[in-house]
């Protein structure tokens, strides 16, 4: 059976949680989307995906959640292996500097979205972070032309990344 990609967002107010939903299902047809709204249902469900042997690809995580915060999610997730190499995205309204930068150094975050956020630079943000994650984990990436970003992954191929009919 093929290995599914999730996309996990973690939010904890409902308008929120579901307006980032809304504003990224184009990837749907080839990306499972799972929400979160604690860092703690997060770790459940991450562990539900892993033992399911899928990947989460990319997880876009408020800063302020009811219990553990976003980032001490996303440090966790760094130092754990198999979710080591998700694509870490904070979008918050109210993480402080010192959060920021621990996130970019402790989390390796790849992106920081300020609320409120433009549904295109959201789809655009999603995009490059799953086209990377596609292109570091998965054999056949032109799968995934169609929503991710073609040229790059066309580019890849072009470079010698081996494309299997798997």
């Amino acid at each position: 059976m093929e290995e599914k990609i999730y996309i996990l967002v973690v939010e904890d107010e409902p308008e929120v949680l579901d307006a980032i939903v809304r504003d990224i299902s184009d990837f749907e047809s080839h990306f499972v989307i799972e929400m979160a709204d604690t860092a703690e249902e997060a770790r459940e469900i991450i562990q539900s995906i892993l033992k399911e042997g899928d990947q989460i690809g990319l997880i876009l995580c408020d800063h302020v959640l009811p219990g553990d915060n976003g980032v001490e999610l996303l440090v966790e997730m760094q130092h754990a292996p198999e979710t080591e190499s998700t694509q870490k995205v904070l979008i918050t309204g109210q993480a402080g500097l010192d959060e920021t930068v621990r996130a970019v150094n402790e989390a390796d975050l790849k992106h920081y979205i300020a609320k409120p956020w433009e549904k295109e630079k959201l789809v655009e943000i999603v995009r490059n972070q799953l086209t990377d994650y596609v292109l570091e984990h998965v054999s056949n990436p032109m799968q995934y032309m169609a929503v991710l970003d073609g040229e790059k992954i066309a580019e890849q191929i072009r470079k010698g990344k081996s494309v299997t009919d798997k």
